[in-house]
């Protein structure tokens, strides 16, 4: 008799919003369940199994001590991990303590910082340990998650791609934004996988799944400029859900 491979949902540091759109599946995740025993996931059911699991999928970033153990603990008992969302791949919008004083933030924002336990940064899961695969996004996107869960599944590799968010709104038809109206825009040096919403709604892309395969910041950044955003403009578009990814490109114009 066959064993029925096993599913575990693991939170760290995070808002729950990768999560949920695993459970925001609905009828996918009802079929889902039909061909794997989900053994740990504290969203959708107070069930803990005990592993090891043939896939876990983690989110959040590592902001304490606690969490790097835990995350130890995750890896050792896990066959393939699989790290969803911003935090868990770039150190989330958390990791703007990065780049400042974190006792200052502990200081400025609890009546008593001294209950406060925390790491000064906060780091993606490959940080700590390694990984299988790392799905972007701020959430993630739910089409690509059910790829990866049915891939890794079926003993194949996960068809994610690495282009970035340009490719996407070519795919679709839809007009450039930067070219047509001279809206900023971080689609060209953004991964792919949201299937460029915000520009099909006139928007610029902000982002939220993190560097592509291929960035050219100094690039981009004329473009940027002429598109009306000054450094410290463009500085606060980087500052968001993937600060400490972004960070990792220069920022300035090729000489």
């Amino acid at each position: 008799m066959p064993v029925t491979p096993t599913l575990a949902v693991f939170k760290l540091a995070s808002c729950d919003g990768c999560q949920l759109t695993l459970l925001d599946c609905e009828d996918e995740l009802l079929a889902l369940a039909g061909r794997v025993r989900i053994a740990h996931f504290l969203e959708a059911s107070s069930e803990v199994l005990p592993g090891p699991y043939d896939l876990s999928l983690v989110e959040g970033s590592i902001t304490t001590a606690a969490d790097a153990e835990r995350i130890r603990a995750i890896r050792s008992a896990s066959r393939r991990l699989v790290t969803i969302g911003a935090c868990a791949t770039a150190g989330g919008i958390q990791a703007l303590r990065n780049f400042a004083d974190v006792e200052e933030f502990r200081r400025t924002v609890y009546a008593r910082p001294d209950y406060i336990d925390t790491l000064a940064t906060s780091t993606p899961v490959s940080a700590h340990v390694d990984v299988d695969l790392e799905l972007r996004g701020c959430p993630i996107d739910r089409r690509q998650l059910l790829e990866v869960i049915t891939a890794f599944l079926a003993d194949r590799r996960p068809d994610i791609p690495d282009h970035s968010v340009c490719f996407e709104c070519k795919r679709r038809g839809t007009v450039c934004v930067t070219v047509a109206h001279g809206t900023p825009c971080l689609g060209p040096i953004t991964h792919a996988g949201c299937g460029a919403i915000c520009p099909a709604y006139g928007r610029g892309c902000y982002g939220c799944f993190g560097p592509s395969a291929s960035v050219n910041l100094p690039a981009l950044n004329p473009v940027l400029r002429r598109d009306g955003l000054d450094d410290r403009d463009t500085e606060r578009l980087l500052s968001t859900f993937n600060v400490a990814a972004f960070a990792t490109h220069d920022k300035e114009p090729v000489p």
